[in-house]
């Protein structure tokens, strides 16, 4: 399997996969450097993954997922977190990180996905 860096998002209000939801990616190694903004597709997903072969490099990143923006195009007033900054260590460029995340707009939870 090569090399990847991937995320979902799965709203627990529901039940189902966030759709439309923005995400920010962050290299903090040396000068913080945005790197993508992408959006969740109908399965919560983003269209392919956010970096592969190359593109991983060992260092520290951060996802920026934009919580109350995603529960307010909903009709939801999420004003408690308005994002979930998750941050990470990539340590074997070689090896496939994933970082997914559920949200509701009182909590939220991620961890290390296969």
């Amino acid at each position: 399997m090569p090399a990847k860096l991937s995320t979902h998002v799965l709203d627990l209000t529901t039940g189902s996969p966030a759709v439309g939801m923005e995400i920010e990616l962050w290299s903090l190694s040396e000068t913080p450097t945005q790197l993508k903004v992408v959006t969740t597709n109908a399965d919560g997903r983003t269209d392919g993954p956010l970096l592969t072969g190359a593109d991983l490099r060992a260092g520290d990143y951060q996802l920026i997922f934009k919580i109350r923006d995603y529960f307010a195009t909903r009709g939801v007033n999420a004003t408690f977190f308005v994002y979930a900054a998750v941050f990470f260590r990539v340590e074997d460029p070689n090896a496939s990180y994933h970082v997914p995340l559920l949200v509701t707009p009182w909590a939220y939870s991620t961890y290390r996905g296969s």
